[in-house]
């Protein structure tokens, strides 16, 4: 196995093969206008989505926090059927979230319903992905149907290449037979690596979409008419008034999600959460944490307290404007 350095000195473990991700599910949004309800409810513009794109989106409270996070795409029309959205998210965070769209739907010609029951998500890694998706773009979120099932590029975790499959449970099986298998916490530390963190039911409500550097990712379009906490996520973004970030961090023991980071130089208050964690094959554990833009200035990061574990701070795959007026 050929293990080269990346950038933050850890090596690159080529990962390639298959995983059924039991963690996810899929939300489906049908009727002629459930694109356009769901361009009026999440960060992302659904009116100007096409067959072979797939989007990062947030649904947030008012007060501009991230209720959920989806990986959302369309369907193309079969026959005289609706037209179709299917939004992947955390398993947690879809009960609450489904129910809470569900009240705005009104009079849009759109039904939302969770097809977790019918589809199923099966996570990519490697020449597993990059096969499956042949002639699809290289660039993350394009997306490819394969018959009733689409697959969608997600952006590199530790170097490897990503994609979601998401389709009927039956043929999921088949797929996986096909490939080889790799474990979920293999594709969760991928996933961390990507720094692309999802919202889980212990990070509801922590966060604006610019504290996950979703802006940076592909998962808020700033041109589109509004959606609920657009006024809090435009004023962050224009005023300057973002002072906090995410980032990889690296440590010795285990870190939960919605977990408190501390800054030696201010230990009495924390100053980050952290957002998604997994364990480093190569040892230890790996995260992405939200912190303070301060805490990045010299002093050491504690996990659980002040004078818990220290955390190292790892680069991340895309640059992070750390600077809170620029952010």
């Amino acid at each position: 196995m050929n293990l080269p350095l990346s950038a933050s000195g850890t090596e690159l473990l080529r990962i390639d093969g298959a995983v059924r991700l039991d963690h996810l599910g899929v939300m489906r949004a049908q009727g002629a206008d459930a694109a356009s309800f769901l361009h009026s409810q999440l960060t992302q513009d659904f009116k100007v989505l096409g067959l072979s794109q797939a989007r990062l989106a947030a649904y947030l409270s008012p007060k501009g926090r991230m209720l959920a996070s989806f990986v959302a795409f369309r369907r193309p029309r079969v026959g005289d059927e609706d037209e179709s959205v299917w939004l992947v998210t955390d398993r947690s965070t879809l009960p609450a979230s489904l129910k809470r769209l569900c009240m705005f739907v009104l009079r849009s010609k759109a039904r939302l319903s969770d097809a977790g029951d019918a589809l199923s998500v099966v996570g990519l890694a490697g020449s597993a992905a990059d096969g499956l998706l042949e002639s699809a773009g290289s660039a993350p979120w394009s997306k490819l149907d394969r018959g009733d099932a689409s697959v969608v590029r997600l952006p590199q975790g530790n170097g490897q290449s990503r994609a979601l499959w998401v389709g009927p449970a039956a043929q999921s099986q088949d797929l996986l037979a096909s490939l080889a298998p790799i474990s979920s916490s293999l594709w969760s530390w991928l996933e961390v690596r990507s720094g692309v963190a999802r919202i889980q039911a212990e990070t509801v409500d922590q966060f604006v979409p610019q504290m996950l550097n979703y802006e940076l990712v592909g998962g808020v379009d700033f041109q589109k008419g509004c959606y609920p906490g657009q006024e809090i996520v435009a004023r962050s973004q224009y005023r300057g008034t973002l002072k906090r970030r995410s980032f990889l961090v690296h440590g010795d023991e285990a870190m939960t999600p919605g977990q408190e980071v501390f800054w030696q130089n201010d230990p009495a208050q924390p100053c980050g959460i952290v957002a998604a964690s997994a364990a480093n094959p190569q040892g230890g554990f790996d995260a992405v944490a939200e912190l303070k833009l301060a805490a990045l200035d010299g002093a050491t990061l504690h996990l659980g307290s002040p004078g818990g574990p220290i955390l190292q701070l790892l680069d991340l795959p895309y640059a992070v404007p750390r600077d809170a007026a620029a952010a």
